[in-house]
């Protein structure tokens, strides 16, 4: 498989990467069947996986900890915020951290930012910002990243205020047709050095039956690697 630079971190990784928002009891899946998707990412040379304490209030990051036992030295691990309070997100991180059965993550991120006001409240003094800031400086966290669903001018002036290591934005061939992270964000987050991660590359399942073409045009644009 193809491997891309992840930004400035070093890294490569594989073009296609995991999202774990499906291995759930929501999206009938079972924990076996969770256990044997994960341990065939990594058998494939699957490295970066991505999840989150709200996708089944934790159960997605509880089974890929559990999937990751003897395998963590393997895996790029990205978690995420919901919280845009200082405080509340440490909180997550603790609970995280707990569930994923890990001392460390990888990546952290700001959790679909989507308007002007969530970015200032999590800028703000006693913002989430601050502990992704101070969770980096304890070592606990290694990397500082931002995602947006669906404004991308948001994540613009979210790159302009600070140095993101990473953005998780939506990159299917449908979203231009709305608002296009393609054409509005990746420039200037190329010409920063962050690394883009694609999501939502089969628009929400409408373009599964075109699952071959909707993964060469994310594959296509000037990105680092894309979760499915």
């Amino acid at each position: 498989m193809e491997k891309r630079s992840f930004g400035q971190t070093g890294k490569q990784f594989p073009l296609l990467s995991f999202g774990a928002q499906r291995i759930v009891d929501e999206h009938h899946c079972t924990e076996e069947e969770a256990l044997q998707i994960v341990h065939r990412a990594i058998d494939e040379g699957i490295i970066y996986f991505d999840t989150a304490p709200s996708y089944s209030a934790g159960q997605s990051e509880e089974r890929l900890g559990k999937a990751l036992l003897g395998r963590r030295d393997k895996v790029w691990i990205a978690t995420k915020t919901h919280d845009r309070t200082r405080d509340g997100s440490l909180k997550l991180l603790e609970a995280s951290l707990k569930r994923l059965q890990t001392d460390h993550v990888e990546e952290w991120r700001l959790h679909n930012i989507m308007t002007m006001d969530e970015l200032n409240q999590c800028m703000a003094k006693g913002g989430a910002l601050e502990a992704l800031i101070e969770a980096k400086e304890q070592g606990i966290i290694k990397h500082i990243s931002i995602s947006g669903h669906t404004n991308p001018r948001v994540q613009l002036e979210a790159i302009e205020r600070f140095p993101f290591d990473s953005a998780l934005v939506a990159l299917s061939a449908a979203d231009h047709l709305v608002y296009s992270f393609a054409h509005e964000f990746l420039p200037r987050a190329n010409e920063k050095g962050i690394a883009i991660i694609g999501m939502k590359v089969m628009a929400l399942g409408q373009l599964a039956p075109w699952y071959e073409k909707a993964l060469q045009y994310t594959f296509s644009l000037p990105i680092s690697t894309a979760i499915v």
